[in-house]
């Protein structure tokens, strides 16, 4: 691991340690950057503002609505609402303000472990992670935004390779086939590691539903508008996770993006699901329906 990459994981894990201003309110810090906040990393500093009101149990699914674009120059606050604490389930909400304005809101739910009925679909049948390529979310043919991803593979914690050297056809459903895992070694806090998979879940799902022949990203205006993440099973993200996702349907500008996440051994440990918004710039005719 370069020591770039470390550092980047380094300082995920310092923004992910919130300054306790109160019994239920954090201060975040969203680090330096050219563009709008990463909203993976707002979700990620709410479900660790969330844990760190909750004594027993493990985050099983969250909800979240994307309100206002995040800035890097100005601290996050989150203040959690303690909505609900029973013998199996707790519930928290989380809101998220920057210079006053609600940016993000999260709800989310947490339970103690029980026995009951295990299944899970097996995961689809692709190669293991040794040995492929970096993923990219630009057409090869792109060469300024090839340096632009290859910076961001640089300074990114999270490690992402790509399964799918090939884009699927314009007329097919847009897929993405990755393997992802953490840059470094996490600590034990289990609210890290769930903080890290949101983080990794929000990487590239509008890529997928963003068809580089139909809607390639230099044209593009694009946000995410809300986040759901089922985990399974107690968030751990010590090894490579094989994470999918597909996008089965757009409509209004709204592309919607189901993902999944297996642990290396098959097992399913998340189900995700995001509407994102994709804009044609103006004055640029509508890519054709499918």
């Amino acid at each position: 691991m370069s020591g770039t990459r470390g550092d980047a994981l380094a300082r995920l894990l310092k923004q992910l340690d919130l300054e306790r201003l109160d019994r239920d309110l954090f201060l975040g810090d969203p680090g330096p950057g050219q563009w709008r906040l990463f909203g993976g990393l707002v979700a990620a500093q709410s479900v660790m503002a969330a844990y760190r009101t909750v004594e027993e149990g493990a985050i099983h699914s969250l909800h979240s609505y994307f309100l206002r674009p995040g800035r890097h120059d100005v601290p996050v606050r989150y203040a959690v609402y303690r909505i609900r604490d029973g013998r199996t389930f707790t519930t928290r909400d989380v809101v998220a303000y920057q210079a006053g304005e609600a940016i993000f809101n999260l709800s989310c739910s947490f339970a103690r472990p029980e026995e009951g009925l295990s299944r899970s679909q097996p995961p689809p049948d692709v190669p293991p992670p040794d040995g492929l390529p970096p993923w990219e979310f630009f057409r090869p043919d792109h060469h300024e935004a090839k340096k632009l991803m290859e910076q961001f593979d640089r300074e990114s914690p999270i490690e992402l390779v790509s399964i799918d050297a090939v884009q699927p056809p314009p007329a097919d459903i847009p897929r993405r086939r990755v393997w992802a895992r953490v840059r470094g070694t996490l600590p034990e806090d289990p609210a890290v590691h769930a903080a890290l998979m949101t983080y990794a879940s929000d990487r590239g799902l509008i890529a997928t539903a963003r068809t580089p022949a139909v809607l390639p990203r230099s044209s593009a205006a694009s946000a995410s508008l809300d986040h759901t993440i089922w985990f399974h099973r107690p968030p751990r993200f010590d090894d490579w996770l094989l994470f999918t996702s597909e996008s089965p349907v757009a409509e209004a500008a709204r592309a919607l993006i189901f993902g999944q996440m297996y642990r290396i051994d098959g097992t399913r440990v998340a189900s995700i699901a995001q509407e994102s918004l994709l804009r044609m710039p103006r004055g640029e005719p509508p890519p054709p329906r499918a």
